[in-house]
């Protein structure tokens, strides 16, 4: 069970837990930007929830929904995309530094 946060210049998407491990959470233990959390449920699990990304414009946005839902099938239909388990991770991350 995972909170998904996505790179909204990129569009990578990765979990609290895998951005806090590598070193990309600041003080508020929250990811700094460019992540954005994912609006939906907290304890969501790949198995029942489809990640979902769309670019607009320059930037990336997701959104969280049920598999296999009238919602997931409309998201597909205007041009999001289904973000594959094996991609959740995080890719190059900038590691918190504390202002001195």
């Amino acid at each position: 069970m995972a909170s998904f946060f996505i790179d909204t210049d990129t569009g990578q998407i990765a979990t609290l837990s895998q951005l806090t491990e590598a070193g990309a959470v600041g003080p508020n233990a929250l990811p700094l930007p460019p992540w954005y959390p994912i609006q939906g449920t907290r304890d969501a699990t790949t198995l029942w929830y489809a990640v979902m990304r769309k670019q607009v414009r320059h930037k990336h946005i997701g959104a969280l929904c049920i598999r296999h839902s009238d919602h997931h099938a409309s998201l597909l239909r205007k041009g999001w995309r289904e973000v594959p388990v094996e991609e959740i991770r995080t890719g190059p991350a900038t590691r918190y530094t504390p202002a001195r």
